[in-house]
Formats: C-alpha cells, structure tokens, sequence
C-alpha cells in the first residue's frame, strides 16, 4: 500500500529546497513567481543558493534544509530546485523523515535517488519538472499545466505518438523509474527501485550506449527485467549512437526485452527535456501499447 501524499489548496506552501547541485537563483525567482501565481505560497530554504563546492550546502546543511520542509506544518509540497549529483547523500538520514511527514516530493535527474526512497517508505512521489523548466518555458507548457493539476488533485492521462519499435499490449502495476544511472547505482540497496511487477521507466543524459546496455545486463541477469509488467522507454539524450554495437540505443534495448511478453514503448515523454511529463511515481497505473497511441492512466482519487 503506497501513501498518497494530501493534494494542495490555494493558500499552502511549497518550500524550495536545492539537495544536490548549485542552483542559478534566477530559476528559483522564477518557479518562485510561477507557484505564486497558482496561488501557493513559497519558502526558499536557507541554504538553496548556497554554494559549498559543487553542491548548494555541505551534506548537513541540506540535510536540515529538507528535514526542515518536512517538518514544516505550512509546507504542503518539496520542490527540488535542481538535480546534479548528490541527492545520494540525503538518503539514509532522510529515511524516517520521509514516512513521518510524507508530502510531495518533486524533481527529476539526480532526484530519482529520493523517489526510490520514497518509494522504499510507501510514498508516492512526483518525477517532474524543477525550477529551470518553470523558469524558462512558456506559461503554456504542457508539463508546467499538468504538474499544476496533479498538485491540486486533477488527475491526467496521457495519450502518445506511437513508435516503431514499441511492443503492443496492456501491463498493470506500480509506476516506478526515473534517471537510469542513479537507479542503478542503488541496485542491492533498501532503495532498489526494480521490484516485481512495476511498470518501470527509464531515462538518462550523456550516457554511451556501452553503459546504457551494461546497465541492462545487469537488470536482465538479475531477473529484474523479466519481472516487469511494462517497460517505457523514456528520452536519452546528450550521446553518440555507435551502431557498431549491433544497432541504435533504442534497437538495443528493445533486443534486451525481445523474449518477454510485456508492453514496451519507445520515446516516450520524460527525460531531460522540455516535454517531461510528469509521472506520479508509487501510483497504480494501466500501461496500455497499442498501434495508433500509447495510454498512462493512473489509478489514484
């Protein structure tokens, strides 16, 4: 059973937290007037623009920031102002945290390590866009709407172009994924992400095919892509295909999933890039591959 974190109202708060990386402040002024203008209030933790080497605080400072956001009766959702490594710091000392004051935990990237911690406690959590996004996208943007509507308890589903190599079919089960490095390096930890039966998605910047199937191989041999219901395959980006490998990044990947029987898409909307969609991760969802679109619906009042 996953906890579904309470929907805002106008009036709550959203703290913005920096966990890991340095963090332009320009982006945070502007997510900071994007959230007021949805009627929320905001708080810019005491270290988000901070600078301690290439992270935003030492591990104890951002980890006070957080636990303060959490702590904060006022505060209804946490907006991780960036990724960028580090949010692997937080995650032990944040466990109890986490499942004594469970509330929207929002960001991707780096931040896939704090929804696997979520996850790990019970939580659902939001992959979705940060600061920059809200800073530097028109006020149209699809992702900035849905992220508004989720927040606020309105539901979407969503219907995508389908792609070649998709695999047709319907898989049900928790939704679970993120940034496919930072996943993987948890494998074998309390924050394992790749369990039985989810419908995973994956996603990554500046990774070499090599890695990307390494990576793979580790989940197949593992039996952790066999034990999936769904596999979508989200956007990588940043690389150079080397089709001495046997074919492109996604024929590769679709090779690696060929003897099972789950639905599996391709170039789906989530990654490091404008159209990232947010996905509400820990939530029940129906994954639904068919010739003319693909379906995400997810199964959450």
């Amino acid at each position: 059973m996953m906890y579904r974190p309470q929907f805002l109202c106008p009036g709550d708060s959203v703290s913005i937290v920096s966990p890991a990386s340095i963090i332009n402040p320009d982006y945070v002024k502007g997510a900071t007037g994007v959230l007021e203008s949805w009627s929320l209030g905001v708080t810019v933790s005491s270290h988000c623009l901070d600078h301690s080497g290439v992270y935003s605080g030492t591990i104890d400072e951002r980890m006070n920031d957080f636990r303060h956001a959490l702590y904060d009766p006022a505060v209804k959702a946490v907006l991780c102002s960036r990724g960028g490594y580090g949010a692997v710091h937080l995650l032990d000392g944040l466990t109890d945290d986490i499942a004594r004051n469970p509330k929207w935990i929002i960001g991707f990237s780096d931040i896939s390590a704090l929804h696997a911690l979520c996850v790990s406690r019970g939580v659902m959590s939001l992959h979705a866009p940060m600061c920059k996004h809200l800073t530097t996208e028109p006020a149209d943007n699809r992702c900035t709407h849905y992220l508004r509507q989720i927040l606020f308890g309105e539901i979407p589903e969503y219907k995508e172009n389908p792609h070649p190599l998709n695999r047709c079919g319907e898989g049900r089960g928790m939704l679970v994924g993120g940034n496919m490095a930072v996943l993987c390096g948890l494998i074998f930890t309390p924050y394992d992400i790749f369990l039985p039966g989810t419908v995973l998605f994956i996603e990554d910047i500046a990774e070499p095919p090599y890695k990307i199937e390494r990576m793979l191989y580790n989940l197949k041999l593992s039996g952790r892509l066999a034990s999936l219901s769904g596999l979508i395959v989200g956007r990588f980006t940043e690389y150079t295909e080397n089709e001495g490998l046997g074919g492109t990044l996604y024929e590769l990947i679709r090779k690696m999933v060929d003897e099972y029987d789950y639905p599996v898409c391709f170039d789906f909307p989530v990654g490091h890039v404008s159209d990232n969609l947010p996905m509400i991760e820990g939530a029940d969802v129906v994954f639904s591959v068919g010739e003319r679109s693909v379906d995400l619906s997810f199964c959450i009042k």
